[in-house]
C-alpha cells in the first residue's frame, strides 16, 4: 500500500506552551486512521500542520510525497479538509455551495454542474438542492461539509472532530458516510475523543495526550493489551462520586473508573475480588442494582495506557477553528 502521509518529529510550541510534542507516524492508502485524545492534546493543531494552516516549530511532513515545508501548495492539492466549524455559506443553497466550491479548487466549468449534482446524491442531500445552507440541521450541515470537502476528488481526507455535538441518530449517520467515502478508496485522517467512534470506524488508531503520542496500533491490538487486566462493571444505588477512588483501597483492585453512572474496576484477578467488592458495598448500605466483568474495549485500553479516566474524553469542547485542541 502506498503511503499518504509521513509525520517525522513534529513540534508545534505557542509562546510557551507545547501543543504537538515531537509526533510521528505514518497513514497508508485507504485506510481510516483515527487520532485519538481528549481535547486539548494536539488534534487539531496536528491537522493545520500536515494541510499547510501553521508551519511546525521543527519537524517534517509529507502528504501524498510532496513535503508540507517545501511546497505546501502542492501538498494541499489533493486533499480535503472538514473543519470542527463549517467554511460553508449560510446564503447560498447546497447546490450553490458546491458550485463555488468546484470553482476554487478549479475544476473545468462543464464538470461543476455535474458533479455538484453527483455529491448532493452520495450525501443524501438531492431533496435540500435548493435549500440553503444557513437552515440546515447540524447533522446535514457537517454532510454538506463533507461532500464540499469532495469536491475535487481528494486521494486523502481530514475530518477534524465531525461528530462533536450532534444528536445521536445524526452522528450515526455520519459515521455511514465515512464508511462510504473509504469504501471510494479515499484515505481518512480522523481526530476524535470518542473512543467509541474511533473503535467503529478506525483501522490504525494513534492515542495522544498533551502533544505526545502515546501508542499506535489497530483497535484489536489494544483491545488485546487491555485483556491483560480484567474488568468489573458495577452499577451502584445510591452513587457517590468519591466511590471509585474509595475502592481502589480493595486489595486487588488496581484502578477504579468512573463511566457514566458505573464504576470499573479494573486488576490482574479481578473476579476473585467479588466477594470483597460485595461486602464493601453492603457495610456502606449501597445496593449493586448490576455486576459483571467485561469483555476488554478500547475504553479499557485506553485507561490502561494513558493512565487517565475515560471520562477526560467526554466533554464536548465548542467549535472553533484555531487553537490548540
Amino acid at each position: 500500500m502506498a503511503e499518504v502521509i509521513r509525520a517525522e518529529g513534529l513540534f508545534k510550541k505557542f509562546g510557551q506552551n507545547v501543543a504537538v510534542d515531537g509526533v510521528s507516524f505514518s497513514v497508508e492508502e485507504g485506510e481510516v486512521f483515527g487520532y485519538l485524545g481528549p481535547n486539548g492534546a494536539g488534534k487539531t493543531t496536528t491537522i493545520r500542520m500536515l494541510v499547510g494552516l501553521t508551519r511546525p516549530t521543527s519537524g517534517e511532513a509529507y502528504v501524498n510525497g510532496v513535503s508540507i515545508l517545501k511546497d505546501p501548495v502542492k501538498a494541499k492539492e489533493t486533499v480535503g479538509v472538514v473543519p470542527e466549524s463549517s467554511n460553508l455559506y449560510g446564503e447560498l443553497t447546497a447546490w450553490e455551495n458546491l458550485i463555488y466550491m468546484a470553482q476554487l479548487y478549479g475544476l473545468p466549468k462543464k464538470e461543476w454542474e455535474q458533479r455538484a449534482d453527483e455529491l448532493l446524491k452520495d450525501f443524501g442531500l438531492s431533496e435540500r438542492r435548493d435549500s440553503r445552507f444557513q437552515g440546515f440541521s447540524r447533522g446535514m450541515k457537517r454532510r454538506l461539509t463533507i461532500a464540499a470537502a469532495r469536491v475535487h476528488r481528494p486521494r486523502l481526507l481530514f475530518l477534524d472532530e465531525p461528530t462533536t455535538g450532534l444528536d445521536v441518530m445524526s452522528a450515526r449517520g455520519l459515521r455511514q458516510v465515512i464508511r462510504k467515502v473509504k469504501e471510494k478508496g479515499v484515505t481518512v485522517f480522523l481526530t476524535t475523543h470518542l473512543i467509541q467512534e474511533a473503535e467503529d470506524l478506525c483501522d490504525w488508531v494513534a492515542i495522544i495526550v498533551k502533544g505526545k503520542i502515546r501508542v499506535i496500533d489497530t483497535p484489536e491490538n489494544l483491545r488485546i493489551q487491555a485483556q491483560e487486566v480484567e474488568a468489573l462493571e458495577i452499577k451502584p444505588q445510591p452513587f457517590s462520586e468519591m466511590l471509585p477512588k474509595e475502592m481502589e483501597s480493595l486489595p486487588g483492585v488496581e484502578k477504579a473508573t468512573l463511566i457514566e453512572d458505573k464504576i470499573h474496576l479494573y486488576g490482574q484477578s479481578i473476579h476473585q475480588v467479588i466477594p470483597q467488592v460485595i461486602n464493601y458495598l453492603s457495610e456502606k448500605k449501597i445496593q449493586i442494582l448490576s455486576i459483571k466483568t467485561l469483555t476488554p474495549t478500547l475504553e479499557d485500553a485506553f485507561v490502561k495506557l494513558t493512565g487517565m479516566e475515560a471520562e477526560v474524553m467526554r466533554v464536548d469542547k465548542p467549535q472553533k477553528m484555531g487553537g490548540v485542541g
